[in-house]
């Protein structure tokens, strides 16, 4: 693992070569591993393959490289409402799995309403929505990138129009975490280095 983390890179451009449809299954598999708040599991992956799916990505991003190279984008959701939907099957299955008591799957869905109440009054539901989704798209650039795939989490997109571009547009509870292309490389990109150690690594407190 410290080797794919180490050896990962943004990858702006990609071989045309169509990626398997196994391997991008278990990779979103892998991305959906991640842990989530209260386990609501409030993100979802859009795969985006098709000329016009990739197009309106293409205009989204301003033109960039990225989606007009890849073989497929994968749109991180972040779903800030998913506490008010229903959430039965994750505590279900939870409990058949015996990883939680019994006791414990009963009180959860009435403190994870309680939490997130909370946190939608004071603003942050969104916020917290879009890490959920985050971590899970840093498990999928480290399950791409041992598969000898590459990825690279984008900037510089319009939300609203990547919304339009995966069916959400009319949403205001959805929202997009990250935007990442994945495909085989047609470049190599050259580590540039991190920051010293000494600069950006405390202990108890924030600085030296």
């Amino acid at each position: 693992m410290a080797r794919v983390i180490r050896s990962r890179r943004s990858v702006r451009h990609y071989r045309p070569d169509p990626v398997p449809a196994e391997v991008l299954r278990e990779l979103t598999d892998l991305a959906l591993e991640a842990p989530s708040s209260y386990n609501l599991q409030g993100r979802s992956i859009v795969t985006v393959t098709s000329e016009r799916g990739l197009g309106a990505l293409t205009e989204a991003t301003g033109g960039q490289p990225h989606p007009q190279e890849a073989p497929v984008m994968l749109v991180f959701v972040a779903e800030s409402g998913a506490w008010r939907e229903d959430r039965a099957d994750v505590w279900e299955t939870a409990r058949s799995r015996e990883a939680w008591s019994d006791a414990f799957a009963t009180a959860l869905p009435g403190d994870a309403r309680a939490f997130h109440e909370d946190l939608a009054a004071r603003g942050l539901a969104r916020e917290y929505a879009v890490k959920d989704a985050m971590i899970a798209a840093s498990f999928l650039m480290l399950a791409a990138e041992a598969a000898g795939l590459a990825t690279s989490p984008m900037n510089g997109w319009d939300e609203r129009l990547v919304k339009e571009a995966v069916g959400i547009g009319d949403r205001d509870d959805l929202h997009i975490a990250l935007i990442m292309p994945l495909g085989y490389p047609a470049e190599t990109r050259i580590h540039p280095g991190r920051r010293a150690r000494s600069l950006t690594c405390f202990s108890e407190t924030y600085g030296r």
